[in-house]
């Protein structure tokens, strides 16, 4: 490992995104400087050159010297930014696709549903990147260790909703709790930024009588998701989040996807864990099966160490 330079994470204002760069950060046991990223009105174009155009102001003037030896991005936007610092001799590892100047980059962490290309430079994984670790999961689990009183089996349902639209459909909402509920002892339910309110009140409404909790996103107090994993017996998830499934295949619980979108990315993502054994379909009468957690942020780090760039 060399001593020159830090690490940076450009952490894009996208939670999502940013996650999968921090998520790489976190497993490389070496200090890291978080970089926010603010973007200008020009990040809407798609920059064929290394630049910091994108970038708001505030932004600009954080980009300064003593210049990263490691950089770790996520998201188009952010890669001609990473570019920019490749120049001043950074290694670069950018998750997803970068758009323009993908053979610069020293690795790229492209999931195996966006089907990238043999290369050198490309690692392939099952799902995205993201930040729960078993460390953290341990931590949840001393976190929310009530969660152990409700009746086991323990089924987590996680709830997204349209990426454009007017968030998940309260009657789907509702089919889904109940679909949840006749898995186990006790439900474990949230939604996310994407769900609404309507969908919240159908689920809240669909599991009376069932023992379960509930967190509607923006609720006050600390958000469970993490616990909810930790503590869950059997994951069910609507397809429609990446973030959702990868952060699900790091427990060792079944996972079963409610296939909620007809995008053909989200679908290519679930065949992808089907044909692995990581995951199976709602639709199908579940049945319980075993699966080994899945921790490619791991196969990642590792990658990089390897190499001897952190």
């Amino acid at each position: 490992m060399t001593d020159a330079g830090p690490v940076w994470v450009l952490a894009d204002p996208r939670a999502g995104t940013a996650a999968q760069a921090l998520g790489i950060a976190e497993r490389l046991d070496a200090p890291f400087r978080v970089v926010p990223l603010q973007w200008g009105p020009l990040a809407r174009l798609p920059w064929p050159v290394p630049t910091l155009a994108g970038l708001g102001g505030a932004a600009r003037r954080g980009i300064v010297p003593p210049w990263p030896r490691l950089v770790l991005s996520a998201g188009r936007r952010s890669a001609p930014v990473a570019r920019w610092l490749a120049r001043r001799g950074a290694r670069t590892v950018h998750a997803m696709r970068p758009g323009f100047g993908a053979a610069g980059f020293d690795l790229l962490v492209i999931g195996r549903h966006d089907a990238p290309p043999e290369a050198p430079n490309i690692l392939p994984i099952l799902g995205a990147c993201h930040r729960m670790s078993p460390r953290r999961l341990a931590e949840a689990r001393a976190e929310w260790s009530a969660l152990a009183a409700l009746p086991a089996p323990r089924v987590a349902l996680l709830l997204g909703g349209a990426v454009r639209g007017e968030g998940l459909a309260p009657a789907l909402a509702a089919r889904l709790a109940r679909q949840a509920a006749g898995l186990g002892g006790s439900v474990l339910a949230t939604t996310s930024r994407r769900s609404g309110m309507a969908a919240a009140g159908a689920v809240e409404a669909a599991l009376a009588g069932t023992p379960h909790r509930l967190h509607a996103w923006g609720a006050a107090g600390p958000n469970p998701y993490a616990g909810y994993l930790a503590w869950a017996d059997v994951i069910v998830a609507t397809g429609d989040s990446v973030s959702m499934l990868s952060e699900a295949l790091a427990t060792a619980a079944p996972l079963h996807i409610a296939e909620t979108t007809d995008a053909p990315r989200h679908r290519r993502l679930w065949e992808s864990l089907y044909a692995a054994g990581q995951a199976r379909p709602l639709r199908d009468a579940p049945e319980p099966f075993a699966r080994a957690p899945l921790d490619e942020v791991a196969r990642v780090a590792a990658t990089i160490r390897l190499r001897g760039w952190a």
